[in-house]
């Protein structure tokens, strides 16, 4: 057996199994994030008033009126994490909350340090998500074996 032959079967027999690191990791993203931005959306939906408050006053979410802008944000923080949570259109649903994550960055112009490497880990999160998928525990992957 040739020294590459060699490396090539201890490579192999090291990494084996950490395919399911992998996913668990992915599984573990997704929940997180879906609980992260579900509760977000529970919160205003809660409050309604004060959510209108807070997108007209203190929010400049760009291109959109203020009422718009808070229907769409809480829709989206309702039901992408859902699919997410799910494992449904994972990287669709990865990418369309890193989209509301990326508006309320820009649309809180005087946001906190730590709440902004909070928004920065989250964007990092979502985007291994958007580029791996779900994985093997995703519901894409159960719905496409079948």
């Amino acid at each position: 057996m040739s020294v590459w032959q060699r490396a090539s079967v201890i490579h192999n027999s090291l990494f084996t199994y950490t395919i399911w690191l992998e996913n668990t990791g992915l599984l573990l993203a997704r929940l997180y994030m879906a609980w992260v931005f579900f509760k977000s959306g529970l919160v205003k939906v809660q409050d309604w008033d004060s959510t209108l408050l807070l997108f007209e006053y203190e929010y400049v979410v760009p291109f959109l009126p203020y009422d718009v802008a808070a229907y769409l944000a809480t829709f989206g923080e309702l039901f992408f994490p859902l699919l997410l949570a799910l494992g449904l259109f994972s990287r669709v649903s990865a990418f369309a909350i890193s989209v509301i994550n990326i508006v309320a960055v820009i649309s809180l112009p005087e946001m906190p340090q730590a709440a902004l490497n909070l928004h920065i880990i989250w964007g990092l999160l979502l985007g291994w998500l958007v580029l791996h998928g779900g994985g093997w525990l995703a519901g894409d992957k159960f719905l496409h074996l079948r």
